[in-house]
């Protein structure tokens, strides 16, 4: 028996066999095409196209974050660049194979340089010409195998379009090598509920057939365990499948102090499946579904029956959508095309849309027409605010509209240090651990070779949690959490000791965080933050919380 160690994603755990993901093509004969430039080109744009087309399909397939990334996945493929680089080879005599290999590492490399969400995004081009790849050898594209039975899934890193459609009966868990808590593929097994470890770099040695338990609450995968190993892995998966089945509560403490515990959504089409996990409303509501697939932004009647829909699913309850949050990792040509050096640090978030105001009047226009016809407690939120100005701009510019409550991200240390001035302008805070994250620790939080301080346990970012979480009882203005860090059950315990009053995830994490809740009074949670607070490092902070939560 062995144990390996890697980044958990849930606090699930599976046991079952392994089965390793197969090997990438070979690179494709450089030999000069035999067909002439015209049919190779013609060969090669129709490859690209079906490929984007099936990525598409895909999305829409799976809905939700997939539905996003696997959008972004067809427009990459689509690019103008590439396909002018796959010209030019063609025309000097590659076949389009030999054109679609070499053009896409060109461009590989060249976003691998720029660094940043760019260089992050350099992975999914592998995947992509993979599948062109194949379409023009007449292949099946590379993917998920099929045993024929349940299994672990074991891989070096997962495509967003794997991941998107993994059969949930017979992927038990996933086990990866590579990437980080926030990569594509961590971010897509969180929303799925996919039990997995990721970043496990120990497991290249998992051989298929292996048996192996996979325990995502300690991030460790054991292989060839035991059999008392096996009996304990299968009552705890028992105990979790009976605590899934109880009865949905509102998010509370076990003294009755609420903790209101919403949804993180994508698209409305998501929220039949978080009302029936017991979401008391929504979070966080990424309205960017609606921008990203298209080449200029969707018209206020387009944008008004998509709200709609949504906010129609929680009557009574309240629904926080976020305006559109384009630039860095999201581009948009109809918003801000212009090249950045560092787009993490550019025209972002706000910062866009005011470029661009009739874009973010349109919005709110839209928003207010289906808050008219619809009896949800609409609220709406800046994304990237990182000043006093900004926030009262934005609050402002919603009052204008009759949107009554008006709030921002804090995701920027400066709103974090600032919150009391903020939170004296807006109506709420709600705090996005990732980008604050990424911004406190200088650390991409789409890059993998820094994902090590891409993690929301550190000390530096739980202070500046806690600022913000004691301006809101100061001012008495609501804080809450739509990050990633909300989905982290023992860390939602420390949230609400930091002064958090909603907790906003994937639908799929709300029941292991309610538990977590209601297993805590308020002086516990105090209690865990002060531990963790008081750590030198994100290890030390989660080992102390862990600590006093189990006091010896």
């Amino acid at each position: 028996m062995r144990t390996l160690r890697g980044v958990g994603i849930g606090q699930g755990i599976a046991q079952g066999p392994v089965v390793r993901m197969a090997e990438p093509l070979p690179a494709p004969d450089s030999t000069p095409s035999a067909l002439g430039a015209d049919a190779e080109r013609a060969r090669a744009r129709e490859a690209v196209a079906s490929v984007a087309a099936e990525l598409q399909r895909r999305g829409e397939q799976a809905g939700g974050a997939a539905q996003e990334v696997l959008e972004a996945q067809a427009m990459i493929a689509e690019d103008p660049t590439l396909e002018e680089e796959l010209d030019a080879r063609i025309a000097a005599g590659s076949t389009a194979e030999w054109a679609v290999h070499d053009a896409f590492a060109g461009f590989r490399a060249t976003l691998e340089a720029v660094g940043g969400y760019l260089g992050e995004r350099a992975a999914d081009l592998d995947d992509i010409s993979q599948r062109v790849q194949a379409h023009l050898l007449g292949r099946p594209a590379p993917g998920v195998p099929d045993p024929g039975h349940p299994f672990v899934l074991v891989a070096r890193d997962l495509a967003p379009a794997d991941t998107a459609l993994l059969d949930l009966e017979k992927v038990l868990a996933l086990v990866t090598f590579e990437g980080g808590p926030t990569s594509h593929t961590a971010i897509l097994a969180r929303e799925k509920g996919i039990v997995a470890v990721v970043g496990a770099a120990d497991a290249q040695s998992l051989a298929t057939g292996t048996l192996a338990i996979v325990d995502a609450s300690s991030g460790t995968v054991t292989a060839d365990p035991g059999q008392d190993e096996q009996d304990r892995a299968a009552q705890r998966i028992a105990d979790r499948r009976s605590a899934d089945a109880a009865p949905l509560t509102p998010g509370a403490l076990a003294d009755g102090t609420p903790i209101a515990l919403l949804a993180n959504l994508g698209r409305p089409a998501d929220a039949a499946d978080a009302v029936d996990r017991g979401a008391e409303g929504v979070g966080l509501f990424r309205t960017e579904f609606l921008f990203l697939s298209a080449s200029q932004a969707p018209t206020v009647s387009q944008q008004r029956e998509a709200y709609r829909e949504l906010l129609s699913a929680f009557p009574g309850k309240k629904v926080v959508v976020r305006v559109l949050d384009a630039g860095a990792d999201k581009p948009l040509p109809f918003l801000n095309d212009a090249h950045e050096e560092n787009p993490a640090l550019g025209l972002r978030g706000l910062r866009a849309l005011r470029a661009s105001e009739d874009i973010l009047r349109e919005q709110l226009t839209a928003l207010a027409e289906a808050d008219a016809e619809t009896e949800a407690d609409l609220w709406v939120m800046a994304p990237m605010i990182a000043t006093v100005e900004e926030t009262t701009y934005f609050t402002a510019l919603a009052g204008e509209y009759g949107l009554r409550t008006a709030g921002v991200m804090v995701e920027v240390p400066a709103a974090a240090l600032l919150a009391d001035r903020i939170l004296a302008h807006a109506d709420f805070a709600s705090i996005g651990t990732n980008d604050l994250t990424q911004y406190t620790m200088a650390a991409d939080r789409l890059l993998g070779s820094v994902a090590s301080f891409q993690d929301p346990w550190h000390p530096a970012v739980l202070r500046l949690v806690a600022e913000v979480g004691a301006a809101g009882r100061r001012l008495g203005k609501p804080v809450g959490v739509c990050g990633e860090a909300a989905a982290d059950p023992l860390l939602a315990v420390v949230l609400a000791g930091l002064g958090v009053g909603s907790l906003s995830m994937a639908p799929s994490a709300l029941a292991d965080v309610r538990r977590a809740l209601a297993a805590h009074t308020l002086d516990d949670a105090r209690r865990l933050a002060e531990a963790a607070l008081a750590a030198d490092d994100a290890a030390g902070a989660r080992a102390a919380a862990t600590a006093a939560r189990n006091p010896s």
